[in-house]
């Protein structure tokens, strides 16, 4: 389950990267077999145009079908790329996030502006009738059919153009209700002072996500201020905490924490 504007972020761009897609109206990320094509073909009139219907048809089975609302809201119905599954492995209208389209989904965001120098990873961008996913570096996943003609990294104009990419320009960005943001995660704990506690004479290894395999984001001394956002997960039989050190979010063994 997609938690984090980040997870967000770094799904949809997995989807754009490694994954076959093609822009299919109405369609939350199945699998473009045979036995569910001719359903996509007749569910919308725009995907009954002879030129759209065709590209359905041509598509391999291993080809998943959005367009840019599905994109987000198949995401967050649990896709997870089951080409078995006739969608994908998505459960229509779980966790909390309902069917609508782009333009009701962004009026339920919050934070929304039109200045974009204080986007965030996972927030969406909006014009109307269209919506897709800010990644970081001045980047934005979208379907559409468009370019490319499925899901795609493209430039987000109003940050400014990258090369190799195809850029386009929003008219809104804003927070989606549906997961978290690091900023409302860090004002949330700007309170919560605790401590790092040394039990032995090494220094304690602060993580960038939960787990004594993930990266190392620094090595704290005893008694280092950090702060807490009330986050617990559960990892190789030790519970991890998440902290707020220098304004990042990261995560950290509890037994050095002392409250």
């Amino acid at each position: 389950m997609i938690k984090t504007g980040k997870e967000l972020a770094e799904t949809v761009k997995k989807i754009a990267t490694s994954y076959k897609t093609l822009y299919v109206m109405g369609c939350f990320g199945a699998p473009l077999k045979e036995e569910y094509k001719e359903r996509y073909c007749k569910n919308n009139s725009y995907n009954k145009q002879p030129e759209r219907t065709a590209m359905i048809k041509a598509a391999s089975s291993d080809t998943f079908g959005f367009d840019c609302v599905c994109l987000i809201k198949g995401v967050l119905w649990g896709w997870r790329g089951d080409v078995n599954d006739k969608y994908g492995g998505a459960t229509y209208e779980s966790n909390g996030v309902p069917d609508r389209d782009c333009n009701v989904i962004f009026d339920k965001c919050s934070g929304k502006t039109t200045g974009f120098s204080k986007i965030e990873v996972g927030e969406a961008v909006w014009r109307q009738g269209h919506i897709g996913v800010y990644i970081g570096d001045g980047l934005a996943v979208e379907c559409t059919p468009a370019w490319k003609n499925c899901v795609q990294i493209t430039a987000v104009a109003n940050i400014g153009n990258k090369s190799g990419y195809n850029s386009r320009r929003w008219t809104k960005h804003g927070k989606l209700p549906y997961v978290t943001y690091e900023t409302a995660s860090a004002s949330s704990s700007a309170n919560k002072a605790t401590y790092t506690i040394g039990r032995t004479n090494a220094p304690v290894n602060v993580r960038e996500k939960a787990g004594i395999t993930a990266k190392v984001v620094t090595k704290l001394a005893a008694r280092v201020q950090v702060k807490l956002t009330g986050k617990t997960v559960n990892e190789s039989g030790i519970t991890w905490v998440e902290v707020l050190y220098n304004g990042k979010l990261c995560w950290c063994d509890k037994q050095w924490i002392n409250s």
